[in-house]
Protein backbone atom coordinates (compact mmCIF):
# COMPACT_ATOMS: atom_id res chain seq x y z
CA UNK A 1 0.00 0.00 0.00
CA UNK A 2 1.32 3.36 -0.72
CA UNK A 3 2.10 6.42 1.65
CA UNK A 4 -0.97 8.73 2.86
CA UNK A 5 -2.04 10.91 5.04
CA UNK A 6 -5.53 11.30 6.36
CA UNK A 7 -6.64 14.72 7.22
CA UNK A 8 -8.66 15.58 10.27
CA UNK A 9 -12.51 16.17 10.10
CA UNK A 10 -13.09 19.46 8.89
CA UNK A 11 -9.59 20.25 7.76
CA UNK A 12 -10.39 18.86 3.88
CA UNK A 13 -11.94 22.73 3.21
CA UNK A 14 -9.09 23.97 1.28
CA UNK A 15 -8.33 21.04 -0.50
CA UNK A 16 -11.75 20.74 -1.65
CA UNK A 17 -11.25 24.37 -2.90
CA UNK A 18 -7.87 23.39 -4.48
CA UNK A 19 -5.28 25.24 -2.23
CA UNK A 20 -2.11 23.42 -2.20
CA UNK A 21 -1.22 23.62 0.78
CA UNK A 22 -1.52 21.12 3.65
CA UNK A 23 -0.66 22.22 7.34
CA UNK A 24 0.66 19.20 9.86
CA UNK A 25 -2.07 20.47 12.45
CA UNK A 26 -4.47 19.31 9.78
CA UNK A 27 -3.21 16.33 9.51
CA UNK A 28 -4.68 13.32 11.78
CA UNK A 29 -2.78 10.39 10.82
CA UNK A 30 0.16 9.46 8.44
CA UNK A 31 0.43 5.69 6.85
CA UNK A 32 3.13 3.85 5.19
CA UNK A 33 6.31 5.90 6.79
CA UNK A 34 6.75 8.53 3.62
CA UNK A 35 10.52 9.75 3.90
CA UNK A 36 11.15 13.34 2.94
CA UNK A 37 9.80 14.26 -0.91
CA UNK A 38 7.82 11.21 -0.93
CA UNK A 39 4.52 11.35 -3.15
CA UNK A 40 1.29 10.41 -0.81
CA UNK A 41 -1.96 10.21 -1.48
CA UNK A 42 -4.40 12.30 0.54
CA UNK A 43 -7.30 11.35 2.39
CA UNK A 44 -10.51 13.27 3.75
CA UNK A 45 -11.61 12.12 6.99
CA UNK A 46 -14.21 10.04 5.68
CA UNK A 47 -11.94 8.63 3.56
CA UNK A 48 -12.56 9.87 0.24
CA UNK A 49 -9.25 10.50 -1.76
CA UNK A 50 -8.46 14.11 -2.51
CA UNK A 51 -5.06 14.58 -4.11
CA UNK A 52 -1.60 13.39 -4.71
CA UNK A 53 0.88 15.58 -2.63
CA UNK A 54 5.16 15.65 -1.75
CA UNK A 55 5.57 15.02 1.92
CA UNK A 56 8.09 17.19 4.02
CA UNK A 57 7.98 15.75 7.53
CA UNK A 58 10.29 18.76 8.69
CA UNK A 59 8.29 21.24 7.26
CA UNK A 60 5.25 23.25 8.65
CA UNK A 61 3.82 22.99 5.01
CA UNK A 62 3.68 18.68 5.62
CA UNK A 63 2.02 18.22 2.69
CA UNK A 64 2.53 20.34 -1.25
CA UNK A 65 -0.45 19.10 -3.57
CA UNK A 66 0.57 18.05 -7.14
CA UNK A 67 -2.52 16.89 -8.40
CA UNK A 68 -6.42 16.81 -7.75
CA UNK A 69 -7.09 13.57 -9.82
CA UNK A 70 -5.38 10.64 -10.14
CA UNK A 71 -2.28 10.34 -12.16
CA UNK A 72 1.59 9.27 -11.47
CA UNK A 73 4.05 12.00 -10.44
CA UNK A 74 6.60 11.33 -13.12
CA UNK A 75 8.18 12.39 -16.04
CA UNK A 76 4.74 12.92 -18.17
CA UNK A 77 3.42 14.67 -15.81
CA UNK A 78 6.12 16.90 -15.89
CA UNK A 79 5.92 17.87 -19.19
CA UNK A 80 2.21 18.58 -19.56
CA UNK A 81 2.65 21.04 -16.63
CA UNK A 82 5.67 22.56 -18.23
CA UNK A 83 3.50 22.66 -21.59
CA UNK A 84 0.57 23.92 -20.14
CA UNK A 85 2.70 27.07 -18.08
CA UNK A 86 4.41 27.63 -21.89
CA UNK A 87 1.21 28.08 -23.73
CA UNK A 88 -0.95 30.36 -20.67
CA UNK A 89 2.50 32.57 -21.53
CA UNK A 90 2.78 32.85 -25.34
CA UNK A 91 0.42 36.52 -25.62
CA UNK A 92 3.23 37.37 -23.34
CA UNK A 93 6.09 36.60 -24.81
CA UNK A 94 4.71 37.89 -27.98
CA UNK A 95 3.37 41.24 -26.73
CA UNK A 96 7.02 42.42 -25.11
CA UNK A 97 9.30 40.53 -27.59
CA UNK A 98 10.88 38.68 -24.36
CA UNK A 99 13.98 36.62 -25.09
CA UNK A 100 13.69 36.30 -20.80
CA UNK A 101 10.55 35.33 -18.72
CA UNK A 102 9.33 33.03 -15.99
CA UNK A 103 8.07 29.60 -17.17
CA UNK A 104 7.34 28.17 -13.91
CA UNK A 105 5.94 30.18 -10.98
CA UNK A 106 5.83 27.64 -8.66
CA UNK A 107 2.51 26.52 -7.02
CA UNK A 108 0.65 29.04 -9.29
CA UNK A 109 1.38 26.59 -12.16
CA UNK A 110 0.44 23.39 -10.13
CA UNK A 111 4.06 22.53 -9.53
CA UNK A 112 4.82 23.28 -5.43
CA UNK A 113 8.51 24.34 -4.82
CA UNK A 114 9.36 24.85 -8.25
CA UNK A 115 10.71 28.03 -10.22
CA UNK A 116 11.96 28.27 -13.65
CA UNK A 117 13.30 31.21 -14.97
CA UNK A 118 13.98 31.10 -19.09
CA UNK A 119 16.92 33.48 -20.52
CA UNK A 120 17.60 32.56 -24.23
CA UNK A 121 18.67 29.16 -24.22
CA UNK A 122 18.70 28.88 -20.52
CA UNK A 123 16.81 27.34 -18.07
CA UNK A 124 17.16 28.62 -14.54
CA UNK A 125 15.80 26.03 -11.50
CA UNK A 126 14.93 27.11 -7.99
CA UNK A 127 13.85 23.51 -6.46
CA UNK A 128 12.47 24.92 -2.78
CA UNK A 129 10.45 22.33 -1.75
CA UNK A 130 11.24 18.43 -0.47
CA UNK A 131 8.72 17.34 -3.35
CA UNK A 132 10.65 19.34 -6.08
CA UNK A 133 13.64 18.08 -4.93
CA UNK A 134 12.40 14.47 -5.05
CA UNK A 135 11.54 15.11 -8.45
CA UNK A 136 14.52 16.99 -9.84
CA UNK A 137 15.19 14.35 -12.00
CA UNK A 138 11.70 14.33 -13.86
CA UNK A 139 11.92 17.94 -14.01
CA UNK A 140 14.99 17.74 -15.51
CA UNK A 141 14.07 15.27 -18.04
CA UNK A 142 10.17 16.98 -19.08
CA UNK A 143 12.61 20.57 -19.53
CA UNK A 144 15.07 18.65 -21.88
CA UNK A 145 11.67 17.29 -23.56
CA UNK A 146 9.94 20.67 -24.03
CA UNK A 147 12.86 22.57 -24.98
CA UNK A 148 15.77 20.08 -26.09
CA UNK A 149 18.08 23.12 -27.27
CA UNK A 150 18.27 24.32 -23.68
CA UNK A 151 20.59 24.06 -20.98
CA UNK A 152 19.56 23.58 -17.84
CA UNK A 153 21.08 25.30 -14.66
CA UNK A 154 20.35 24.96 -10.42
CA UNK A 155 20.46 28.27 -8.28
CA UNK A 156 18.78 26.77 -5.36
CA UNK A 157 20.30 28.72 -3.34
CA UNK A 158 17.82 29.99 -1.07
CA UNK A 159 17.35 29.77 2.72
CA UNK A 160 13.91 28.81 2.57
CA UNK A 161 15.25 25.43 2.08
CA UNK A 162 16.85 24.45 4.94
CA UNK A 163 12.64 24.78 6.81
CA UNK A 164 12.61 21.73 4.08
CA UNK A 165 15.38 19.62 5.62
CA UNK A 166 17.54 20.43 2.64
CA UNK A 167 20.42 21.62 1.58
CA UNK A 168 21.12 25.07 -0.82
CA UNK A 169 22.97 23.77 -4.17
CA UNK A 170 24.06 25.12 -7.33
CA UNK A 171 25.32 24.18 -10.59
CA UNK A 172 24.79 22.89 -14.04
CA UNK A 173 21.97 20.30 -14.78
CA UNK A 174 22.38 19.43 -18.51
CA UNK A 175 23.97 20.62 -21.23
CA UNK A 176 26.78 23.71 -21.00
CA UNK A 177 27.69 26.65 -18.93
CA UNK A 178 27.54 29.90 -19.74
CA UNK A 179 30.63 31.61 -20.31
CA UNK A 180 29.42 34.92 -20.05
CA UNK A 181 26.29 36.84 -19.05
CA UNK A 182 23.21 36.07 -21.12
CA UNK A 183 21.55 39.15 -22.98
CA UNK A 184 17.74 38.77 -22.86
CA UNK A 185 15.64 41.33 -24.34
CA UNK A 186 12.31 42.63 -22.96
CA UNK A 187 10.44 45.76 -24.70
CA UNK A 188 13.25 46.37 -26.81
CA UNK A 189 15.46 46.68 -23.52
CA UNK A 190 18.93 44.80 -23.56
CA UNK A 191 20.11 43.29 -20.14
CA UNK A 192 22.82 41.13 -18.94
CA UNK A 193 21.83 38.33 -16.90
CA UNK A 194 24.30 36.36 -14.34
CA UNK A 195 22.60 33.47 -13.66
CA UNK A 196 25.17 32.05 -11.82
CA UNK A 197 25.18 34.58 -9.08
CA UNK A 198 23.14 36.97 -9.45
CA UNK A 199 19.86 37.72 -7.37
CA UNK A 200 17.35 35.35 -7.24
CA UNK A 201 17.87 33.50 -10.90
CA UNK A 202 19.55 36.12 -12.26
CA UNK A 203 17.77 38.76 -12.67
CA UNK A 204 13.71 40.40 -11.79
CA UNK A 205 11.08 39.31 -14.02
CA UNK A 206 8.52 40.08 -12.18
CA UNK A 207 9.23 44.44 -12.24
CA UNK A 208 8.96 44.19 -16.16
CA UNK A 209 5.66 46.03 -16.77
CA UNK A 210 6.30 48.28 -14.35
CA UNK A 211 9.46 48.95 -15.36
CA UNK A 212 7.55 50.33 -18.90
CA UNK A 213 4.98 51.84 -16.93
CA UNK A 214 7.86 53.91 -15.05
CA UNK A 215 8.81 55.45 -18.54
CA UNK A 216 5.78 57.67 -19.09
CA UNK A 217 6.80 59.83 -15.50
CA UNK A 218 10.57 60.35 -16.80
CA UNK A 219 10.94 61.74 -19.88
CA UNK A 220 13.41 64.94 -19.35
CA UNK A 221 13.25 64.41 -15.46
CA UNK A 222 15.97 64.09 -12.84
CA UNK A 223 15.40 60.34 -11.62
CA UNK A 224 16.84 58.78 -8.45
CA UNK A 225 16.59 54.96 -8.73
CA UNK A 226 17.03 53.57 -5.78
CA UNK A 227 18.17 49.80 -5.38
CA UNK A 228 19.00 49.23 -8.97
CA UNK A 229 20.64 46.31 -9.10
CA UNK A 230 21.97 45.94 -12.57
CA UNK A 231 19.65 48.94 -13.35
CA UNK A 232 16.52 47.56 -14.95
CA UNK A 233 14.20 50.99 -14.12
CA UNK A 234 17.51 52.89 -14.57
CA UNK A 235 17.67 51.43 -18.65
CA UNK A 236 13.65 52.32 -19.33
CA UNK A 237 13.93 55.54 -17.79
CA UNK A 238 17.50 56.36 -20.31
CA UNK A 239 15.48 55.20 -22.94
CA UNK A 240 11.76 57.56 -22.02
CA UNK A 241 14.44 60.17 -22.07
CA UNK A 242 15.43 61.13 -18.86
CA UNK A 243 18.13 64.10 -17.99
CA UNK A 244 19.75 62.64 -15.53
CA UNK A 245 19.50 59.26 -13.63
CA UNK A 246 21.49 58.23 -10.92
CA UNK A 247 21.57 54.60 -9.61
CA UNK A 248 22.03 53.91 -6.33
CA UNK A 249 23.09 50.57 -4.99
CA UNK A 250 25.13 48.70 -2.39
CA UNK A 251 26.45 45.91 -4.90
CA UNK A 252 29.42 47.39 -7.16
CA UNK A 253 29.50 43.96 -9.55
CA UNK A 254 25.76 45.36 -10.26
CA UNK A 255 26.40 48.82 -11.01
CA UNK A 256 29.14 47.24 -13.26
CA UNK A 257 26.58 45.54 -14.41
CA UNK A 258 24.58 48.03 -15.05
CA UNK A 259 26.86 50.57 -16.90
CA UNK A 260 27.29 47.79 -19.58
CA UNK A 261 23.74 47.22 -19.85
CA UNK A 262 23.28 51.22 -20.59
CA UNK A 263 26.28 51.02 -23.32
CA UNK A 264 24.70 47.98 -24.57
CA UNK A 265 21.31 49.62 -25.15
CA UNK A 266 23.27 52.75 -26.99
CA UNK A 267 21.78 54.87 -24.83
CA UNK A 268 23.66 58.44 -23.48
CA UNK A 269 25.70 57.28 -20.67
CA UNK A 270 26.74 60.93 -19.83
CA UNK A 271 22.98 60.83 -18.47
CA UNK A 272 23.30 57.82 -15.89
CA UNK A 273 25.14 57.61 -12.66
CA UNK A 274 26.48 54.46 -11.17
CA UNK A 275 26.73 55.38 -7.44
CA UNK A 276 27.70 52.60 -4.66
CA UNK A 277 26.08 53.72 -1.34
CA UNK A 278 23.76 52.43 1.04
CA UNK A 279 20.08 53.91 -0.21
CA UNK A 280 18.92 54.63 3.87
CA UNK A 281 22.21 56.66 4.17
CA UNK A 282 22.27 58.49 1.06
CA UNK A 283 18.73 59.67 1.01
CA UNK A 284 19.72 61.12 4.27
CA UNK A 285 22.26 62.76 2.76
CA UNK A 286 19.97 64.13 0.04
CA UNK A 287 17.47 65.36 2.61
CA UNK A 288 20.09 66.89 4.63
CA UNK A 289 21.62 68.92 1.34
CA UNK A 290 18.09 69.91 0.16
CA UNK A 291 18.85 68.02 -3.05
CA UNK A 292 15.78 67.38 -4.89
CA UNK A 293 14.18 65.08 -7.65
CA UNK A 294 11.62 64.60 -10.10
CA UNK A 295 11.47 60.76 -9.79
CA UNK A 296 12.58 58.53 -7.01
CA UNK A 297 11.82 54.79 -7.77
CA UNK A 298 11.88 52.36 -4.86
CA UNK A 299 12.52 48.93 -5.23
CA UNK A 300 13.96 47.34 -2.44
CA UNK A 301 14.79 43.77 -1.94
CA UNK A 302 11.95 41.46 0.23
CA UNK A 303 11.98 43.07 3.50
CA UNK A 304 9.30 40.97 5.30
CA UNK A 305 10.49 37.22 5.36
CA UNK A 306 7.98 35.68 8.14
CA UNK A 307 5.03 37.13 10.32
CA UNK A 308 7.59 37.58 13.10
CA UNK A 309 9.15 40.81 11.29
CA UNK A 310 6.48 42.56 9.69
CA UNK A 311 6.48 45.25 11.66
CA UNK A 312 9.93 45.84 11.25
CA UNK A 313 9.83 44.91 7.43
CA UNK A 314 6.86 47.61 7.39
CA UNK A 315 9.01 50.28 9.62
CA UNK A 316 11.62 49.87 7.18
CA UNK A 317 9.18 50.57 4.37
CA UNK A 318 7.92 53.52 5.81
CA UNK A 319 11.66 54.82 6.68
CA UNK A 320 12.61 54.43 3.05
CA UNK A 321 9.08 55.87 1.73
CA UNK A 322 9.15 58.82 4.14
CA UNK A 323 12.71 59.98 2.93
CA UNK A 324 12.07 59.78 -0.71
CA UNK A 325 8.88 61.90 -0.33
CA UNK A 326 11.11 64.43 1.78
CA UNK A 327 13.64 64.65 -1.43
CA UNK A 328 11.03 65.05 -4.33
CA UNK A 329 10.07 68.23 -5.62
CA UNK A 330 6.30 69.46 -5.54
CA UNK A 331 4.84 67.52 -8.53
CA UNK A 332 6.91 64.59 -8.39
CA UNK A 333 6.53 61.24 -8.49
CA UNK A 334 7.26 58.22 -6.51
CA UNK A 335 7.35 54.73 -7.73
CA UNK A 336 6.92 52.53 -5.10
CA UNK A 337 7.63 49.11 -4.75
CA UNK A 338 6.88 46.03 -2.41
CA UNK A 339 7.78 41.78 -3.22
CA UNK A 340 7.02 40.90 0.35
CA UNK A 341 4.20 38.41 -0.02
CA UNK A 342 3.22 38.59 3.24
CA UNK A 343 2.81 42.37 3.05
CA UNK A 344 -0.79 43.10 1.65
CA UNK A 345 -1.31 45.72 -1.06
CA UNK A 346 -3.70 47.52 1.55
CA UNK A 347 -1.33 47.80 4.76
CA UNK A 348 1.58 48.96 1.90
CA UNK A 349 -0.62 51.49 1.11
CA UNK A 350 -1.24 52.54 4.69
CA UNK A 351 2.32 52.45 4.76
CA UNK A 352 3.21 54.92 2.61
CA UNK A 353 0.11 57.42 3.96
CA UNK A 354 2.04 57.41 7.14
CA UNK A 355 5.03 57.85 5.49
CA UNK A 356 3.41 61.29 3.61
CA UNK A 357 2.52 62.46 7.28
CA UNK A 358 5.81 61.68 8.92
CA UNK A 359 7.00 63.48 5.75
CA UNK A 360 4.83 66.43 5.97
CA UNK A 361 3.93 66.41 2.82
CA UNK A 362 0.75 65.88 0.88
CA UNK A 363 0.59 62.63 -1.21
CA UNK A 364 -1.89 61.53 -4.13
CA UNK A 365 -2.00 57.46 -5.46
CA UNK A 366 -2.14 58.60 -9.69
CA UNK A 367 -1.39 54.57 -10.18
CA UNK A 368 -1.15 50.83 -8.83
CA UNK A 369 0.91 48.40 -10.16
CA UNK A 370 1.69 44.07 -9.48
CA UNK A 371 3.77 41.65 -10.64
CA UNK A 372 4.20 41.03 -14.62
CA UNK A 373 1.61 38.98 -16.85
CA UNK A 374 4.25 35.83 -16.80
CA UNK A 375 3.96 35.78 -13.10
CA UNK A 376 0.75 34.61 -13.23
CA UNK A 377 -1.55 33.49 -9.98
CA UNK A 378 -4.29 30.62 -9.70
CA UNK A 379 -6.96 31.56 -8.62
CA UNK A 380 -7.20 28.59 -5.50
CA UNK A 381 -3.68 29.94 -4.39
CA UNK A 382 -4.02 33.93 -3.93
CA UNK A 383 -0.45 33.89 -2.49
CA UNK A 384 0.79 33.72 -5.77
CA UNK A 385 -0.02 37.34 -6.11
CA UNK A 386 3.27 39.17 -4.04
CA UNK A 387 4.27 42.10 -5.75
CA UNK A 388 2.66 45.72 -5.17
CA UNK A 389 3.63 49.05 -6.15
CA UNK A 390 2.15 52.50 -6.53
CA UNK A 391 2.71 55.78 -8.65
CA UNK A 392 1.81 58.85 -6.52
CA UNK A 393 2.09 62.40 -6.78
CA UNK A 394 3.63 64.82 -4.35
CA UNK A 395 2.50 68.23 -3.52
Amino acid sequence: MSASIKLAKGRDKSVRRRHPWIFSRGIEMVTGDPQLGDTVDVFAHNGQWLAKAAYSPNSQIRARIWSFIKKEIDTAFFIERIQQAQMLREECIARGALTGYRLIAAESDSMPGVTIDKYQDYLVCQLLSAGAEKQKQHIVEALKHCFPECSIYERSDVAVRKKEGLEETTGLLHGTEPSEPIVIEENGVKIQVDIKTGHKTGFYLDQRDSRQHSMKYVKGKQVLNCFSYTGGFGLYALKAGAERVINVDVSQPALDIAKQNAELNGFNIKKAVFLNADVFKILREYRDQGTQFDVVIMDPPKMVSSKSNLTSGARGYKDLNMLAIQILKPGGTLLTYSCSGLMESGLFQKIIADAALDAGREVKFVESFTQASDHLFDTAYPEGLYLKGFAAKVV
